[in-house]
């Protein structure tokens, strides 16, 4: 009999991605505070343009992307030729590591960074280095202390997932300045439409040929479900991008949904709104019962227990109160719970929920 084939070095050694939970065995009930979606859902206007959009199902998509591309140029003021969208964020990072990392090559991201990044590097052969945060914050001192004639790739995710915190400008700027040669600096925006006056490093991946920006449609425009992405940088890493890009990697589905989103500033106003009032409420209410957490600047709180078992109480609780959250032990924090911002019914049904757990 002949052997089983093998797959590439590194293959074996990814640890499967798990997402948020959905379901709670017994509860009909349930809210959903485990995925970071928005409790808006989607915008009218990118439901009505999916329902028209399906009736052409039966065709094949564009491959230039090149509606959605201008929509996504007008809104931030960049050039349309400099965008790629890919399925989520998670392609294009996927896509980054394709390009631009083999065996040998090292990726680089801060110690509770967002989980796809090493997922990414090591699918491509390459090796992920994860520098020490301090205070659940990204160190660019230890960022740049990790950074070899090796790195490749320096992925950043602002606001950062799981912890939320923000790195501001300058220190953005420093990093960027301090990495190797032939080094490009990933800033990962998933969360950056929460904070306000924040570009999600566009500017500096405009001017810089060493930056690359990151996008998605699945937290801010409610379009998880859809499955689009984006990113800027560089001509001529945009150019190595769509070499490796499946020419009709987005549906006409999801192409239509994406642009009637981002040209919805209303629903995205509105829902900047309900996410800074009930982060607040949210944040002060953890404090008030002795949990800790960070200042966040997403759509999410990381609430910090005492250890693991504090935590994993915590969360049986409030499953069996229908609400799911994220025990975040896979990213390094066992004893936290990563809790996403509801609407307004949501936090405080959340937050009755707590008070009413017995430590």
């Amino acid at each position: 009999m002949q052997a089983a084939p093998q797959p590439q070095p590194g293959i074996m050694d990814i640890a499967l991605y798990q997402g948020g939970a959905s379901k709670v065995a017994g509860q009909t009930d349930v809210l959903k505070l485990s995925s970071n979606e928005n409790p808006h859902g989607a915008p009218a206007s990118a439901r009505e343009a999916a329902r028209e959009a399906a009736d052409a199902m039966h065709l094949y998509p564009n491959t230039d992307h090149a509606s959605l591309r201008a929509a996504i140029a007008e809104v931030h003021g960049i050039e349309a030729d400099r965008v790629i969208c890919g399925v989520g964020s998670d392609e294009i990072i996927h896509l980054l590591c394709q390009a631009y990392v083999g065996p040998g090559d090292e990726v680089l991201h801060p110690e509770y960074g967002f989980l796809m990044y090493p997922i990414s590097a090591r699918a491509a052969g390459g090796t992920p280095v994860a520098a020490p945060e301090r205070n659940r914050t990204v160190d660019v001192d230890a960022m740049l202390s990790a950074a070899t004639e090796r790195t490749k790739l320096v992925f950043l995710a602002n606001p950062a997932n799981p912890t939320g915190t923000f790195l501001g400008g300058q220190d953005l700027v420093r990093l960027a300045d301090g990495l190797p040669d032939g080094c490009l600096l990933v800033l990962d925006g998933a969360y950056a439409e929460y904070v306000e006056e924040y570009d999600g490093g566009l500017g500096l991946a405009g001017a810089r040929p060493n930056v690359f920006a990151t996008r998605t449609f699945s937290k801010m425009y409610g379009l998880g479900g859809m499955r689009v992405g984006w990113g800027y940088g560089a001509q001529e890493v945009i150019d190595v991008l769509n070499r490796l890009r499946g020419p009709f990697n987005l549906s006409n589905v999801a192409l239509a949904a994406a642009e009637a989103a981002m040209r919805d500033r209303d629903f995205v106003a509105r829902c900047l709104a309900t996410n800074t009032a009930q982060r607040a409420r949210l944040t002060e209410g953890l404090r008030a019962l002795g949990i800790s957490c960070d200042d966040s600047a997403a759509n999410f709180v990381l609430a910090r227990f005492a250890d693991e078992a504090e935590a994993l109480a915590c969360d049986a609780h409030l499953k069996s109160r229908g609400i799911i959250v994220r025990h975040v032990a896979s990213y390094g924090l066992p004893h936290c719970l990563r809790m996403t911002v509801g609407d307004k019914a949501g936090t405080t049904r959340l937050l009755e929920a707590l008070n009413a757990w017995e430590r």
